[in-house]
């Protein structure tokens, strides 16, 4: 894979370079409430621009179908990128129109422009590879070069990520050196015990890699929405609380082979539940019961693993010297139900270990329960591209760049 670097050394003074970044932020309304993945593509875009490129940022951002959404634009995306570079950046209101040539003709060098949503054309998520290739190739008009760097969307097939580097001299930026730098760390001569945090909602975005991890790691521990369907599978009544039912199966079998092969894997032994889900707008007090998780009552929903469980999990992760943290334990947007996301976090805060968040819900939490970034050894930028990549799975973006 050719990087950033190797570019520069080329000399990019003048040339238009196309980023394929991940701009795509949570927001609420115009404001963007995490800001990581545009701080992210940072450095790749500043070394550019002080080389003398003209800089042609494109990214998606939530999934409009196919079509202009005002909910979708990347404009505010686009703002927040010029405040942190400190310099105007300007924004075209379209992908591969007028619009889109206007504002990259107008750049001079060392200057930046933002396209509008990619998935505002139908052609950059298509299953079609005719209309995703005539849709690369007008992106491919825009520019004289290709610098992949939106590590979030690596693992889809999409044009700008997987078609049009293929179309343009392409390197990685540094983002994605860095991640995938990272990632081969907790695939290759992993420092032992590895410790796994597997959360969040469903069972079946983590089926995967599960299986993988059941022949890597030392310990996983469950939390989050998905462990009720592992105490479900060991005979537990779990209530409301939320469940795949069908995935029963699969997690009776994962807690075989676990034992089989001596992986320590590790369930909550207490919860906080409540029969009703919390208002995360006005965070009023939801005023949980805390009950062991063989006890959940038959009406109430668990939200969060309750504070045994977090002592438990702190010293699974003590002894760590490596960890691998995707998912949150619980609703932390809720401040009832944030305290085992928070115990999990502060244990790999406290651990020597190297730790890696595994993006999505777990970064975010990280940013919102207010714990410093440096003091963990790496916050991905894509929770899907970080889970397929451990499955030992082909990224379509990586595959492309390594042409």
């Amino acid at each position: 894979m050719k990087t950033i670097d190797e570019l520069l050394r080329q000399g990019v003074e003048g040339k238009r370079v196309f980023v394929r970044a991940d701009l795509n932020v949570p927001q609420e309304g115009t404001t963007i409430t995490d800001d990581g993945r545009i701080r992210a593509v940072l450095p790749t875009v500043k070394a550019l621009t002080e080389a003398g490129a003209k800089v042609v940022v494109a990214s998606h951002l939530g999934r409009p179908k196919g079509a202009p959404d005002p909910a979708f634009t990347l404009r505010f995306a686009a703002s927040r990128l010029g405040e942190l570079l400190g310099r105007p950046v300007a924004f075209a209101g379209d992908t591969i129109g007028s619009e889109a040539h206007s504002a990259v003709e107008g750049l001079a060098n060392g200057e930046v422009a933002v396209l509008e949503n990619l998935r505002f054309n139908a052609g950059e998520t298509s299953k079609d590879d005719a209309e995703r290739a005539e849709f690369a190739a007008r992106l491919a008009a825009l520019a004289d070069v290709y610098v992949g760097d939106g590590f979030g969307a690596v693992h889809r097939g999409h044009a700008s990520v997987y078609d049009l580097p293929r179309l343009l001299p392409a390197y990685a930026g540094y983002l994605i050196a860095t991640e995938v730098g990272v990632l081969k760390k907790l695939t290759d001569d992993v420092r032992r015990p590895y410790v796994v945090v597997l959360g969040g909602a469903k069972v079946s975005d983590k089926l995967g890699v599960i299986d993988h991890l059941l022949e890597k790691a030392d310990r996983i521990l469950i939390g989050g929405g998905m462990a009720y369907t592992f105490l479900k599978a060991k005979g537990h009544e779990v209530g409301i609380s939320l469940l795949q039912e069908d995935q029963v199966p699969a997690c009776l079998d994962y807690l075989a082979r676990a034992e089989k092969k001596g992986v320590e894997f590790v369930l909550p032994v207490d919860v906080l539940v409540s029969p009703e889900f919390p208002d995360l707008k006005t965070k009023a007090p939801a005023h949980p019961t805390l009950v062991a998780a063989d006890a959940i009552p038959a009406d109430q929903e668990g939200l969060d693993i309750g504070p045994e469980t977090r002592k438990l999990y702190a010293s699974k992760l003590a002894d760590a010297a490596t960890v691998f943290w995707n998912g949150p334990m619980g609703v932390f947007e809720h401040p009832d139900y944030a305290e085992g996301t928070k115990a999990v976090a502060q244990a790999l805060v406290d651990s020597p270990a190297f730790t890696v968040v595994g993006g999505g819900d777990s970064a975010a939490a990280v940013r919102t329960l207010g714990f410093d970034e440096d003091a963990f050894g790496h916050i991905s930028t894509g929770g899907g591209a970080s889970l397929e990549y451990l499955e030992g799975k082909t990224l379509p973006g990586l595959a492309a760049l390594e042409d």
